[in-house]
């Protein structure tokens, strides 16, 4: 079998999102859809994406076809490692950085996609196969524009379907604003269901951790991106004075930023993305490293990715539900009494409708 990858292209698919979606600092206005295409010389294609949430897509784009991609041409899709080196060897002037990781990523996932289907096998098996399905929690029903009384219908509505939590943004003006509206879902939905919450790094350390004394009573079952992500020490800081668990990750874009939050005990629920970390191949670096901490994983976004991902590590605790892709995939994530399952196709499992990706490309 020959691996070597003969031609790659890159192009940029505008997606709309499928919600109106806000939290303490921005809303999602749209998913740039950064795509990479790549063939070996058996014939085997790989297709790989990242994203933004509304800018710098192009900007992710100039870097791959004018740096990356050339790069690609006659690298060993076989060898994810190798590959993930010599790419981000060519990109040290602008490393580590979210540009350059969602590069990264949009090639990276491409390879492990050959990678699978040539050797027929799906992603969360060659990566690692610990588990067939992941626990479902929603985040859908809990933006920060919503009225309490909409969060309160939506998390009952998850609840119905069996999903194990709920996430709510936070970062009302008022603390105490934000406690009431967490009060008022926990009051409907009772003990059972797990309620997560995200400030989206929109806090200070000292309102942090005011606000986590607030929340401490409704159960919370973290809290999720309190600080700016640079701020190491402001997280440890707040996780050294409250029982809620601190998660963090969906804004940090290495391993080695990731190893810094684990060894100041500064995050208890990692929550690496792997477009923002550069791929696959540093996604599950840092989920090994997380439990060789004994800390759980729990991705940010990408559910359609991230399914294979969390079913590939042992320390895998909660995906979460954000559909995006149904308007250019041809099938969904499948999900049984509150869990996905890990889809079997060979590949990264996700069955793209390119007519539609053509449909809405814009570069």
């Amino acid at each position: 079998m020959d691996g070597t990858i003969v031609s790659a292209e890159a192009w940029l698919s505008d997606l709309a999102v499928e919600t109106v979606r806000t939290d303490a600092v921005q809303s999602f206005l749209k998913q740039e859809t950064i795509f990479v295409r790549l063939r070996t010389a058996d014939g085997v294609e790989g297709i790989g994406y990242s994203y933004t949430i509304g800018t710098g897509g192009r900007a992710v784009l100039s870097l791959l076809r004018e740096t990356l991609l050339p790069v690609l041409i006659g690298k060993d899709a076989s060898r994810p490692e190798e590959v993930w080196r010599s790419l981000h060897a060519s990109t040290r002037a602008t490393s580590v950085g979210v540009i350059t990781s969602l590069a990264l990523a949009a090639v990276d996932t491409a390879v492990w996609d050959a990678r699978c289907r040539a050797a027929g096998v799906p992603l969360w098996q060659a990566a690692g196969g610990a588990q067939p399905s992941i626990p479902l929690y929603d985040t859908e029903g809990g933006w920060l524009h919503l009225p309490a009384d909409e969060l309160v219908e939506q998390a009952l509505a998850s609840q119905r379907r069996g999903l194990g939590g709920v996430k709510l943004k936070v970062g009302k003006p008022a603390a105490r604003e934000d406690a009431e509206r967490l009060a008022a879902v926990r009051a409907a939905v009772g003990p059972g269901l797990d309620i997560m919450v995200d400030a989206n790094q929109s806090l200070t350390a000292a309102e942090a951790i005011r606000r986590a004394a607030l929340f401490e009573e409704l159960d919370i079952g973290w809290f999720e991106e309190p600080l700016p992500a640079e701020d190491v020490a402001g997280h440890r800081r707040l996780a050294a004075s409250t029982s809620i668990p601190v998660a963090v990750g969906e804004s940090v874009y290495s391993v080695g930023h990731f190893r810094e939050y684990l060894q100041a005990e500064a995050a208890s629920i990692v929550q690496v993305d792997v477009a923002r970390v550069g791929g696959i191949t540093p996604w599950l670096k840092v989920a090994h490293l997380a439990e060789a901490f004994n800390v759980a994983v729990a991705p940010h976004f990408l559910m359609e990715l991230h399914v294979s991902l969390c079913c590939a590590v042992p320390n895998a605790l909660y995906l979460e539900h954000i559909p995006q892709l149904r308007a250019i995939t041809r099938s969904e994530l499948t999900v049984q009494e509150g869990r996905a399952l890990a889809p079997t196709t060979p590949g990264l499992g996700i069955e793209w409708d390119l007519d539609a990706v053509d449909d809405l490309r814009v570069a």
